[in-house]
């Protein structure tokens, strides 16, 4: 009986597996309180990034007559410039997911409030980048891979738009 039994049961699971079983944590929360939507991005709440002061100082100390401190304050300048670059893009990209996630919760603002598949309304890429002012692509980037969390459920952003729209005669 024993010579029967498969000596490594594990070994039914292959890699895709893991992919199945990955968790999702929702890029955005949406939550209804006294009939007003709240929405909150718990993924991009990390603290306010900011150069050391002491890079700065350094900069200014630098900048003496010799060859050396002139290259030093050069490369000092140039990894300040880049790290406020840095730290700009990020707050440009947490604007831009908060505003793209807004006109869309005011979109959808009658089915958000209670979940009911029949207020979700016919909506495309392009009524979202012209409430935002954003281009079509900007807005396909935004909703790509990104969850939100309702009060009801967790849905993809791409679950809110529509691909086509059924006529009345069956045809799409």
């Amino acid at each position: 009986e024993i010579i029967r039994l498969n000596p490594r049961p594990g070994g039914q699971i292959d890699d895709s597996y893991d992919e199945q079983a990955q968790q999702i944590i929702p890029d955005f929360l949406l939550e209804e309180k006294d009939g007003e939507l709240i929405m909150s991005m718990p993924k991009f709440s990390v603290p306010e990034l900011k150069v050391n002061r002491r890079y700065a100082e350094l900069l200014m100390s630098s900048s003496s007559n010799t060859k050396a401190g002139r290259e030093a304050a050069s490369f000092v300048k140039q990894k300040l410039d880049s790290a406020k670059w840095f730290i700009e893009a990020l707050k440009q990209r947490q604007n831009t997911l908060q505003n793209t996630m807004n006109a869309i919760i005011d979109f959808q603002r009658d089915y958000f409030m209670d979940g009911d598949e029949t207020k979700l309304k016919p909506m495309v890429l392009k009524n979202i980048a012209e409430k935002t002012g954003l281009d079509i692509s900007t807005i396909s980037r935004v909703v790509n891979c990104k969850y939100i969390q309702t009060h009801f459920e967790i849905y993809p952003l791409k679950h809110f738009f529509s691909e086509g729209l059924m006529t009345e005669g069956g045809g799409e």
